[in-house]
Formats: C-alpha cells, sequence, structure tokens
C-alpha cells in the first residue's frame, strides 16, 4: 500500500472535534446496522435460494475455499475454539479501539477515516436489505457445512445458534451474509494500520487481521468465499463516496450550522469605515491615527491629519484657525 494519502483517509483540518458529539454518532450508526439486520430478515426460502446462487457461481469459479477449512475447524478444536473467539469479538473490539487511537493521535484523518466506515456500513446494510443470504452453516446438512459456533458453543460466551450472546440469538438476522462486513471492517483497520502505524509489527498486522479474518469467516462456515470479496468491494464503494459524503455534510452543516456573530460582523465594518491599515514594507510600518472619542463621516478628516498635509513648512504657522475650533494642542 503506498504511503501517499489515500482518498477518502486524507487529512481534512476542520474544527476541534469533541468524544460527546463523535460516540453518539457512532453509537447510532452501529445502533442502524444492528436494527438494519434486524429488519432484513426477508424470506427463508429467498436466502436459501441465494445461498446456492453462490455456491453454483463459486463451484463454475473452481473455487471451493469454504469445505477444506470447515473440515479442519471442526476437526481440530485448537484452531476451531480460537476462530470461533475471532469471529465472535474481535470486531467489537479492534474496529473501535483504531477509531479511539485516530481521534486521539491522528485527529486530521479521523474524519475521513470515519466517514469512510460509516458509508461503507451503510452500503452493506443495502445488500442485507436487498439480497438475504443463507450463510453456509444454516444450509442442509447435505452440502457437507458444520456450524462450528455450535459445536464450540460451549467454550464461549456466544449462542448454539447465533454468534450472539447466549439466549440472544433471537435478536440477531442469520442471514445477513452478504456482503461480509466482518470482512470489510477487518480491510479498513488493514488500511488504517498500514497507512498510520508507523512500525514493522504494525505493517504485519496490516495484513494479517484481514486476511485472517477471511479465512475465519469461511472456516466458520459462516461466509461464503464471495461473500469476502463483496465486503471488500463494499469497502471500495465507501472509499469512493467518502469525499462526496463529507462535501454533502459540509454544505449542510454551513446552511443550518450557527450563523456569523453579529459581533464579528460590526468590528469587521468599524475597521474598514476608520480605516486602520497596518502598511508593512521596507521596514517601516504606519498606521492612521483617530483621537480617542473623535468620531468622523466618510471623507472628513480630523484636525491632526489636516495638519499633516500642510508639509513641515506650513506646521510650524499653522493657526488654530486653519485648524478649527477646540484644535489639540501641538504634539510635545
Amino acid at each position: 500500500m503506498p504511503h501517499a494519502d489515500i482518498a477518502g483517509v486524507e487529512a481534512t483540518p476542520r474544527t476541534r472535534l469533541r468524544w460527546w458529539t463523535e460516540l453518539p454518532l457512532i453509537l447510532l450508526v452501529y445502533a442502524c446496522y444492528s436494527a438494519g439486520r434486524l429488519l432484513a430478515r426477508g424470506d427463508v426460502s429467498t436466502a436459501v435460494d441465494h445461498g446456492l446462487a453462490i455456491l453454483d457461481i463459486e463451484k463454475a469459479l473452481h473455487l471451493n475455499a469454504e469445505h477444506p477449512l470447515n473440515r479442519l475447524f471442526t476437526r481440530e478444536a485448537w484452531i476451531g475454539v480460537p476462530a470461533d473467539f475471532w469471529y465472535a469479538s474481535l470486531h467489537y473490539l479492534v474496529t473501535p479501539v483504531l477509531l479511539v487511537w485516530l481521534f486521539r493521535s491522528r485527529t486530521v484523518h479521523y474524519r475521513a477515516a470515519r466517514t469512510w466506515l460509516m458509508t461503507s456500513t451503510f452500503i452493506g446494510l443495502i445488500g442485507f436489505t436487498l439480497l438475504p443470504t443463507c450463510p453456509p452453516r444454516l444450509l442442509d446438512d447435505g452440502h457437507g457445512f458444520v456450524d462450528t459456533m455450535a459445536q464450540y458453543s460451549s467454550y464461549g460466551w456466544w449462542a448454539g445458534e447465533a454468534s450472539a450472546p447466549k439466549g440472544l440469538g433471537g435478536m440477531t438476522n442469520q442471514y445477513a451474509a452478504m456482503p461480509s462486513l466482518h470482512v470489510g471492517w477487518a480491510l479498513w483497520c488493514g488500511v488504517i494500520l498500514w497507512r498510520f502505524g508507523g512500525t514493522r509489527l504494525t505493517k504485519v498486522a496490516a495484513v494479517a487481521y484481514p486476511l485472517i479474518t477471511t479465512i475465519v469467516v469461511m472456516g466458520t462456515a459462516n461466509h461464503y468465499f464471495l461473500d469476502a470479496v463483496a465486503g471488500a468491494a463494499v469497502m471500495g464503494a465507501g472509499l469512493l463516496l467518502a469525499p462526496y459524503v463529507m462535501r454533502i455534510m459540509e454544505r449542510l452543516r454551513t446552511r443550518f450550522g450557527p450563523a456569523a456573530t453579529p459581533v464579528a460582523a460590526s468590528a469587521a465594518v468599524v475597521a474598514a469605515d476608520v480605516g486602520a491599515t497596518v502598511t508593512v514594507g521596507s521596514g517601516a510600518t504606519s498606521s492612521s491615527i483617530v483621537s480617542g472619542g473623535c468620531q468622523t463621516s466618510a471623507g472628513e478628516r480630523i484636525p491632526r491629519q489636516r495638519e499633516s498635509r500642510h508639509g513641515s513648512g506650513a506646521g510650524q504657522s499653522a493657526s488654530p484657525q486653519d485648524a478649527g475650533d477646540g484644535a489639540p494642542a501641538p504634539a510635545r
């Protein structure tokens, strides 16, 4: 991955961000994600048909990574149990931790990276709605898949019927498999680590985390390989759309945000009327002088300005009549 600024995660200096405005925004997006998964249940038979269609496409393309990985995870508990923990837990931990780290340490890049993540998530919700898909683990046993999370549920905190906590399996949509946002979010984390990590260890993690996540979602029979490809495609679409989303949000903020402070506008007008200027030339600085409490209209000169126009020869012989009544005493 190049070190040049990546579209969607480039520096975007703006007004200072506050955690008490960012946290509700992130929670709102996650709530929409969770609600969207629940609402997009669709018809079970349609979801099964979509899952079988994906298998047929993969068969035509000679892709069959899911079966050997699933057999390995099912046979070897020392691989299957950590993989189930990886699938059920890490996307809840790694993604928020990286968001907080960006917010605190890479503030100028945070807004763009956050917008990219959220835009991609909403695109994924559209996929869940339009294409409910039965994951491999829920297909008929004749297709050769084993639900490893059900097999190893006694080891973890998740339920046997879903990756949700025990007792809450009915509160998740198990047919929201296309695209795989587990893979999509892991890819986002990988890009962030590679771009802003700065050490060899973070670059290794940037490659390993999305790669292992892709293997895990297939080995646990939660996603097809094409689900993972679709998750990466969704992140690519979100990356391209993020700058436009930011522009729209900026326009809305400008239009509906607080108006300019009247005091500041009045100060600008006063400064223009009085003509307070500072000229920086070849080492000389000059400014117009306005007597305290003296107000003038446009084009009117105050007494001392009139004196200065007579030049050095007339300055000594100027009379009070020339200067007008109430002229200030000559400068000492």
